[in-house]
């Protein structure tokens, strides 16, 4: 049997054999194929690949690395006018991926999707930070700690305090965000903080937060702050073994600092 054509359309499925010789039959028209895309576009995304597989992140500016991101996200279109704006608007590579869905999704050209692949890049970079540091020796892994941090929350555009809780060998057993706030406040209570020590078994702890500013100088409330939860701790025995305030591109240790 002939496969049937309707005019100027694609072509039409086989009739079902068995419908033959029914008064009325239901011819439903083959889906239409995806657009393929430009050659130029195609050549484009070909040579990023190359390069990214040859050299590694560091091939590549921000812009053309976000623009890998957007690839999948929005598969059949020039991405680099979008990169770039995002680049523009928001600093570089990380302060994009991090930047909160509200205010990405305030930039023409990102919808969901787009918001979907840069929030499952920063998940995928911080949990490969994180799982190189829990349950391990924190004094031995101080480098990948530190990583870790500047990877969670150097560029964040809102503060954020975080509890690194330790076991008796110093070994990380949990690591968990205490409070979120403003640009440049976060509330914080020692005693939820020590609480939630003895309800891990903790015998140490290093309180983290981070500056959006980029300057990790203390401020006077960072320094009584940290003041009322080492003398909590100590009461329980509990160790505070530094303080950390995570800048841009570099951190302050209250330890090194000769503030604890």
């Amino acid at each position: 049997m002939k496969q049937l054509r309707a005019m100027g359309e694609m072509p039409l499925p086989l009739l079902d054999p068995d419908l033959m010789g029914q008064d009325e039959v239901t011819i439903v028209p083959a889906m239409p194929k995806a657009a393929k895309l430009p050659s130029y576009l195609g050549d484009h995304r070909k040579r990023l690949r190359e390069r990214f597989m040859a050299g590694g992140a560091d091939a590549l500016p921000d812009y053309e690395m976000l623009e890998m991101v957007l690839f999948r996200a929005i598969p059949r279109q020039d991405v680099k006018p979008l990169a770039r704006t995002l680049i523009d608007t928001f600093g570089d590579f990380n302060r994009v991926l991090s930047a909160p869905p509200a205010r990405l999704t305030q930039i023409s050209g990102v919808g969901d999707a787009v918001v979907c692949e840069l929030k499952l890049v920063e998940a995928a970079s911080q949990r490969l930070a994180r799982a190189k540091v829990m349950q391990q020796h924190v004094i031995s892994s101080w480098d990948a700690v530190l990583d870790y941090c500047h990877t969670v929350m150097a560029h964040r555009d809102t503060e954020q305090f975080r509890v690194l809780y330790l076991d008796r060998k110093n070994t990380l057993i949990a690591d968990e965000a205490q409070g979120k706030g403003t640009i440049d406040h976060v509330p914080v209570y020692p005693r939820e903080v020590v609480k939630r020590a003895l309800e891990l078994n903790a015998s140490a702890l290093i309180l983290v937060h981070n500056h959006p500013s980029g300057d990790p100088t203390p401020s006077d409330s960072d320094i009584d702050m940290t003041r009322q939860i080492n003398e909590a701790a100590s009461a329980l025995d509990i160790t505070v073994h530094d303080h950390l305030i995570i800048g841009k591109s570099r951190e302050l240790s209250f330890r090194s600092a000769g503030l604890l």
